[in-house]
């Protein structure tokens, strides 16, 4: 992975974690995740008609992809609801590198080597001591079936922004109908929320953040292997952790930050390997 990749995916994580902290820090969680997932379909609407369409080959992904991101909004909203930013944050993140590192070398032909499986093992002591130390939270089980969805959206797009020959036109394609799905499956499931002014105006700056985050990490797979890429976007969860800490004045103690750690480090030997 060269300097330049490195150091987007690396902005890209710290943005990442900055509308996550937003949906945290909102009195209604699905409203603000509803928000942030319409207008991220409203700025790819006003951009898409100056790109051209991604390859025919890719639709097909941006279809299973439409439907995952979907469950991941709204499974987001939940987590937040019942758990910790603190918490939450580094199960939903840490878990999905280790996923995709796991199902690499069957999607992408992608071998890991002795240095990349002593990172899986660092990630899944980290993850397990998370869960181990907040077992009664219900947002563990939410957290990490995010987690699950996180990983499969990410190998189903990586394949797809390879075969689209223009990454950005994916992405943004990718955005407009999963904020129509998202809201849909939530106005359908009994949800009511509260799209005031304040929302939707923060809802336009989380649109813009997890448009650039995520088309950076997409562009970055199309140019590395998929699994450094998505775990070296997980060193968001230093910042997710931080900013539970900072903001919201969240618990973060020797256990839980020695854990974060450790998945932390897992990341970056993934990275280095």
């Amino acid at each position: 992975m060269s300097l330049g990749v490195f150091a987007a995916v690396l902005a890209a994580a710290l943005v990442h974690a900055g509308w996550n902290l937003l949906i945290k820090g909102a009195a209604d969680k699905l409203a603000m995740t509803m928000s942030v997932a319409i207008c991220a379909g409203l700025i790819a609407v006003a951009i898409l008609p100056f790109l051209p369409l991604p390859a025919p080959a890719s639709w097909p992904y941006l279809a299973a992809s439409v439907l995952l991101q979907s469950v991941y909004y709204l499974l987001i909203a939940r987590a937040y609801r019942v758990a910790d930013m603190s918490l939450a944050y580094p199960l939903m993140r840490g878990t999905a590198p280790l996923v995709v590192a796991l199902s690499g070398a069957a999607v992408f032909g992608e071998t890991l080597g002795g240095g990349e499986w002593l990172a899986v093992g660092l990630i899944s002591v980290g993850i397990a001591a998370l869960a181990l130390g907040a077992a009664r939270s219900a947002g563990v089980a939410t957290a990490l079936l995010n987690a699950l969805v996180i990983a499969g959206y990410t190998l189903v797009d990586a394949s797809g922004a390879r075969l689209s020959g223009a990454p950005a036109a994916y992405v943004l394609l990718l955005a407009v109908p999963t904020g129509v799905v998202t809201v849909a499956t939530a106005l359908a499931g009994g949800a009511r929320p509260r799209l005031d002014r304040r929302t939707l105006g923060l809802g336009l700056v989380g649109g813009a953040a997890t448009t650039l985050s995520y088309g950076v990490a997409l562009w970055a797979m199309t140019r590395a292997p998929v699994a450094p890429v998505a775990a070296l976007r997980e060193t968001s969860i230093v910042f997710g952790l931080l900013g539970g800490r900072l903001l919201f004045g969240e618990r973060v103690g020797g256990r839980r930050l020695a854990a974060v750690l450790m998945v932390v480090a897992g990341v970056i030997a993934l990275r280095l390997a």
